[in-house]
């Protein structure tokens, strides 16, 4: 069995009442993907913003294998440290990481950025040594249209990103830089200029979808109407 575990932060853990991304592509490899898979990870909460706390459970659709490690304001600085007894516990085979923005927001230069990229690396082969992993880019949000050095480091950070990935990809454990998502648009894709609307769910996980199949031949094309 296919074992994938979505690391990520707010966009990707979602908030009470959303599908999220992990459903869309959840749904996308059910009727794409030929072998048996699953989700894993230590949690399965979504957030409640009216208890500013990862206690909710009321996904809009909520028969799917939640599990992930991914919470609200979390970032590599955050997860670097969590990666590798998360990998040893729950033995994923496949990282779907979507993580950056709250660093570059609120704590971490690109570089430092970087440098908690690299760690988080080495702690999920050190758990795991044949780990592949997929990577999205920062997907700048509405802050970038206003804060020019803000949206600097974030294209600074991308560049590193993808640095980093051709640094660290190995045979025995590849590495996947996934393009951003397709016609991705903080206007219409979200519904506050960050987190993903039901839309912007596709997209993120046409993202990953499309890299898996175009790299490893997992899955088929993602064709969002039929998540």
């Amino acid at each position: 069995m296919l074992r994938f575990m979505p690391v990520g932060d707010s966009m990707t853990i979602g908030s009470a009442g959303e599908h999220t991304w992990r459903y869309r592509l959840w749904r996308h490899l059910c009727e794409s993907y030929g072998g048996p898979f699953t989700f894993v990870g230590p949690r399965e909460e979504l957030y409640d913003k009216t208890a500013e706390a990862p206690t909710s459970y009321e996904y809009a659709e909520p028969g799917f294998p939640r599990a992930h490690l991914a919470g609200w304001g979390e970032g590599w600085q955050h997860m670097a440290p969590l990666i590798g007894e998360a990998v040893r516990a729950h033995r994923p085979d496949v990282l779907l990481v979507s993580l950056g923005l709250i660093d570059l927001g609120f704590y971490t230069d690109a570089e430092q950025t970087a440098e908690n990229v690299r760690a988080f690396v080495a702690g999920a082969r050190a758990a795991r040594p044949r780990i592949r992993m997929v990577l999205l880019p920062v997907i700048p949000n509405i802050r970038a249209t206003a804060d020019a050095p803000f949206a600097e480091q974030v294209d600074r950070f991308n560049v590193l990103l993808a640095k980093a990935v051709a640094d660290l990809d190995e045979p025995r454990s590849p590495m996947l830089l996934a393009s951003p998502p397709e016609s991705y648009d903080i206007h219409a894709d979200t519904y506050d200029g960050t987190h993903p609307n039901a839309s912007g769910e596709h997209r993120i996980a046409g993202a990953f979808a499309g890299a898996m199949w175009e790299a490893w031949g997992v899955g088929q094309p993602y064709e969002a109407g039929t998540n």
